[in-house]
This record gives C-alpha cells, sequence and structure tokens, in this order.
C-alpha cells in the first residue's frame, strides 16, 4: 500500500467518492477539527457527517502507522539481504496489518531459538533437503549421519535429525500461508472452555462459568469481559479447546507434496511445530482479538449511553431543590437558583422517628417556600425509596405547586471530592456538593456532567475491565460530540464546558473565563480575539458552537458561523425577514427555516 492509496481506500470502505475523503484529510492536515468540519465545510466534503469524518480521522492515522510499518519492514529485510520481488509484493499488497506481521516473522529478530541453534550447528541443509522431499537413493538415518560432528555436539544421526526437525517445525510455524489456514480454522471451530481455580464457595460469583464451553465465534462481548476478570482474579482457569489432530493432518497435507523416506520426519515437525509453537502463538492472539473486540463492543456502548445522559434536555428555569439521600449521615438538601447557583444547604434527617421526620418536613417545606422551589431533584442511591416517598408526602400534604423526580447520582460523589468542585463551591462541605451536582444536573445535564470523569458516571457495567486509554479517548469523543452538537453559552460556562468547545484546549478556556471575570460578559463573538492564545485560527473553530443570548447581534446566538453573517443576511432578506427577527418569539418558525434553508446553502 502507498500513502497516495489511502484515500482511495477509505472511500471504498465509507461507500464515498475520494474527493470527500481527499477534503477531509485535507481538512484535518490544516489543523481543523471534526467537529468544525462536519458542521462548516459540508461544501467541501459533500455533505459528509461527523461520524463519516471522524471514520475517516481514526482509518486515516491506522494506515498512516500501516504504511509506516510496512516501509520499516521492507528496510529491516532488504538490510538482511533477503528481500526479494515477491516478498515486497506480497508485502506492498497487505492490506491488514496481521497479514504484514505474518510476513515479516521469518525475518524478525528474535530470541535464540531451538531452531536457531540447530542452524549454528550447520544443519540447515539437512532441514532444506528434507522440506525439499526428493527421492534419495541413501535412507534418511545416512543422509543424517553425514552431518555427525563433535566440535558441534553432533554425536549421532538422530541428534542430527532433531535438530532438523526443529528448522522445519519454525520454518512451517512462520510461513504466512499456515498461519492464515490456522487462524480461520481455530476462529472457526475452537470452542473457549472455563473451569472454577478455587472452591465453589470463593468463585461464587463466578458460577455459572465452573464447566463451561462455548465456541469462539459466537461469544458476545459481556461474557468475554466476565471470563477475562474472572481469570486476572485467579479464580477462572480458561483454555482454548480446537480439532489439534485435525488441524495438524491439514498442515502435513499442505506440506507433504510426495510420499517420500522424508514423510514420517515431515510430519513429526509438523506435530512438534504445531503444538509447541504454531497453537500457542495463535490461542494468544485469538484470546487478544477476542478482548479487543469485547473492549470495542462494550466501549461503543459505553459511548451511547454516555451520549443520551449527555443529551437529555434541560429543565431550564426551575428553582430546584436537589436531594442526595442517605440513612446514617442524612439526606442532604441544596437549592439553586435557575441559573445553578446555591441559595441555601442543610442535612435532614427523617428515616428513624416520626418526631424526626416532622422536623425534616419543617425544615424542608421552609425552604420550598422562602426560595420558591419548584421542582426536587432525588438522587436514585442509598434511601432513594424512602426519600421520595418523604417528598410525595410533603407536596401531597401542603398541597405544593412543586413536581419532584428521581435523578442518576453516579459521580456525584466524585465531584463533591474533586479539586473543580472546591473551587467552585469552597464554603461548601463536601458531603453537600454531591446535592448540589444533582440539582444542576437536572437544570443542564450536559454542564454538569462534563465536570466528572465519563469512566465514574456509571455508563458500563465492564467499564473497568476494558483498555482504560482507549475508554477515556472513546469517552471524550463523545463528550466533544455531545458539547459540540449542542452549543455553548459563552457567558455562563464553565471551563470544563468550554475545553470540549471546537477547537479551545483546557489553557484557552482558562483565559476565557478569566477574561470574563475581569471585563465582564461578552457581548459579541468577535470579543473572544482579545482572549489571551486565542488567535484567528482557534476563532474560526470554535466561533460557531459558542452562544450569546445577550449579543446585539442576533447571528450570535445562532449556529450561523460569523464568516457566513454577511450571506446569512441577504439570506434572511429574500425569506422577507431581518437579523432581529431571530429575537423574537413570533418569528421563531421564520427562524428556523432560516437556518433550515441557511444549511442548504440557499
Amino acid at each position: 500500500m502507498l500513502i497516495t492509496d489511502i484515500p482511495a481506500l477509505i472511500a471504498r470502505e465509507l461507500s464515498v467518492k475520494i474527493h470527500q475523503v481527499s477534503a477531509v484529510i485535507g481538512l484535518l492536515d490544516d489543523g481543523n477539527t471534526v467537529p468544525f468540519i462536519s458542521r462548516y465545510r459540508k461544501e467541501a466534503t459533500g455533505e459528509l457527517d461527523e461520524t463519516q469524518v471522524r471514520t475517516v480521522e481514526e482509518r486515516l492515522q491506522y494506515l498512516k502507522n500501516f504504511v509506516k510499518r510496512q516501509e520499516e519492514i521492507l528496510t529491516n529485510i532488504e538490510e538482511q539481504g533477503k528481500l526479494t520481488p515477491d516478498l515486497a509484493a506480497a508485502i506492498g499488497a497487505a492490506q491488514k496489518l496481521q497479514e504484514l506481521e505474518d510476513l515479516y516473522l521469518p525475518y524478525k529478530l528474535k530470541k535464540r531459538t531451538r531452531a536457531q541453534i540447530a542452524r549454528e550447528k550447520g544443519l540447515e541443509p539437512l532441514a532444506e533437503l528434507i522440506l525439499a522431499q526428493q527421492n534419495n537413493p541413501l535412507s534418511l538415518e545416512e543422509i543424517a549421519a553425514s552431518y555427525i560432528n563433535p566440535e558441534t555436539e553432533i554425536d549421532s544421526a538422530a541428534t542430527a535429525l532433531a535438530g532438523a526437525n526443529d528448522i522445519i517445525a519454525e520454518t512451517i510455524n512462520e510461513r504466512a500461508d499456515i498461519r492464515a489456514l490456522m487462524r480461520k480454522q481455530i476462529w472457526q471451530n475452537a470452542e473457549i472452555s472455563t473451569e472454577l481455580g478455587v472452591s465453589e464457595e470463593e468463585g461464587k460469583d463466578f458460577i455459572i462459568y465452573k464447566e463451561y464451553k462455548e465456541p469462539v465465534k459466537r461469544m458476545p462481548s459481556h461474557r468475554i469481559l466476565a471470563i477475562n476478570r474472572g481469570e486476572k482474579k485467579a479464580i477462572l482457569k480458561v483454555h482454548l479447546l480446537a480439532p489439534h489432530d485435525f488441524n495438524i493432518n491439514m498442515i502435513k497435507n499442505r506440506i507433504i507434496s510426495q510420499p517420500s523416506q522424508f514423510s514420517e520426519s515431515i510430519i513429526q515437525a509438523v506435530t512438534d511445530g504445531y503444538k509447541r509453537l504454531l497453537f500457542p502463538a495463535l490461542e494468544r492472539e485469538i484470546r487478544t482479538l477476542l478482548t479487543e473486540n469485547a473492549e470495542k463492543q462494550a466501549t461503543r456502548v459505553f459511548g451511547l449511553n454516555l451520549k443520551q445522559l449527555l443529551l437529555q434536555p434541560p429543565l431550564a428555569d426551575h428553582t430546584v431543590m436537589g436531594l442526595d439521600p442517605g440513612y446514617r449521615t442524612g439526606c442532604k438538601v441544596a437549592v439553586v437558583n435557575h441559573t445553578g447557583t446555591v441559595l441555601t444547604t442543610t442535612t435532614i434527617y427523617f428515616t428513624k422517628s416520626e418526631a424526626e421526620k416532622q422536623q425534616a418536613a419543617k425544615v424542608a417545606l421552609k425552604a420550598i417556600r422562602d426560595y420558591g422551589v419548584t421542582l426536587i431533584a432525588i438522587g436514585n442511591g442509598t434511601a432513594s425509596y424512602e426519600t421520595e416517598e418523604f417528598v410525595a408526602q410533603l407536596i401531597n400534604d401542603n398541597s405544593l405547586p412543586v413536581h419532584y423526580l428521581i435523578t442518576n447520582e453516579a459521580g456525584a460523589s466524585v465531584y463533591s471530592a474533586s479539586k473543580l468542585a472546591k473551587d467552585e463551591l469552597p464554603d461548601l462541605d463536601v458531603s453537600l456538593r454531591g446535592a448540589v451536582s444533582i440539582a444542576r444536573r437536572v437544570q443542564d445535564p450536559l454542564a454538569e456532567l462534563v465536570k466528572i470523569d465519563p469512566k465514574s458516571i456509571g455508563v458500563g457495567q465492564y467499564q473497568h475491565d476494558v483498555n482504560q486509554k482507549d475508554l477515556s479517548n472513546a469517552l471524550d469523543t463523545v463528550v466533544e460530540s455531545a458539547v459540540n452538537h449542542v452549543g455553548v453559552e459563552l457567558n455562563t460556562a464553565s471551563i470544563e464546558l468550554l475545553k470540549h468547545v471546537s477547537g479551545i484546549n483546557a489553557s484557552v478556556a482558562k483565559n476565557i473565563v478569566a477574561y470574563r471575570d475581569t471585563n465582564g460578559s461578552f457581548s459579541s463573538r468577535r470579543q473572544l480575539l482579545k482572549v489571551p492564545r486565542l488567535g484567528q485560527a482557534t476563532f474560526v473553530q470554535c466561533a460557531g458552537f459558542l452562544r450569546l443570548k445577550a449579543s446585539e447581534n442576533p447571528f450570535d446566538n445562532t449556529p450561523v458561523h460569523p464568516e457566513s453573517y454577511d450571506l446569512a443576511k441577504t439570506l434572511l432578506a429574500k425569506l422577507g425577514l431581518s437579523p432581529d427577527n431571530l429575537k423574537t418569539q413570533q418569528k421563531a418558525l421564520s427562524s428556523k427555516i432560516f437556518v433550515s434553508k441557511f444549511r442548504q446553502g440557499i
């Protein structure tokens, strides 16, 4: 594969045109982000969506690394003086990394093996003679006897044959076609088998895998991860079962071209090479592949779950009472206004006695009335059921114009103890910060949940069993996608939210908030150019994803990019509208039509 082949290959995989992929690659090379390309450069990419653009980015990186590896392998083999035209062509035609590594295996530097020792003793010609399978008037033992050499510790024909067989075993093991054949055969016919390696009491969490078998090709991802966990804990013993005799016979039929005095020796070498070298290597490879596939599937599910959480519709304009339930430590209470500002906090107790419950009702009722609470958010953790009963009775007994809901509190405790929470809520005890988080995540799930490490939000059952780097990268991508899909209000966004906006890193996000704190609210998108380290290139990437409700320019509160304001004015005029119409509720439908037509390029 050549570097110039990459756009064509990706285009085939995505079923799109080469010029679309080439456009994306060019935009990425120029430093544009995926959200920016997918939203504001559709005319260049031919309307590729964010998923397609991100796939191009991922495949581009993989294929660049693949080409680099091809070049390294060709150079290494050439330096050994073993690069033939046929081998070079095979390496150049390889499409998968596994194919590439199979071709390179015979030339790869390795530890001193039995075959290498035999070669050092001068037995490679004997191995080649046996593999050639040409009839010889001498018997195999007579041929092998000619290699006896006390100086190399070859003291008998049997010793010479043993060494030659070691060379043959390794040679067959390293043949790319044999490895490909066995890889496919094992994948289609092998089974994973498990058994307990401890007592049933110690292994009770994995008792279903006490005596378990399942075909490799049908194993679902969650079962693979569960078995891996049991093996890692030394509770399960895991084996790969395969029809070994059948597999050995398949290899033998590939190697033995005709019956000869060498056939028995070749069969011995094939059997040894399969059991000692080939199957153990393919077992590790297939177990690794199973794990990688399971991790990819699990990570995909985690990403979908996280996106659903982040894109929950906000319940805006409510004064919210957040309740973080508990038994021994009580129920933590926080009231926040419609902008998320903390109005009051306290702790109430109502699970032990009626007197305690009555006192808690008085405290909660006073807070609801004093601060005009319109919505109560109850965390779904310990004592959630009792808290819901308490709130429902409180609303009913006092005919309160208040609604309540149960919200997922996963990650609230992690946020409470974080540096970010200490900086945001320095005067609050760590136990009360969780109640604030519960209240705020109802008002604006996206803005609040981005403050928490995605792995702490509880997005999947096996999230600690997958590759943590890959999981973090995937979940960060989901957060980036969600933030840029929704857009961010520039004058209220936190550093944690801003740093996920296209083109903005953590350092620039801090500078934006610092500038806002020093100079007051932003009055236009263009004012961003006054922020330190936020130059024109960054402005182009981020501006369209930032919103300004208070701006004098109505376009600053829309997805229209500043580079297209003049075009947008022209389009509005054709629709009989002006930018001011975007501010009025009466023209909301017209505004939607405008945005729709603008995105179509009309």
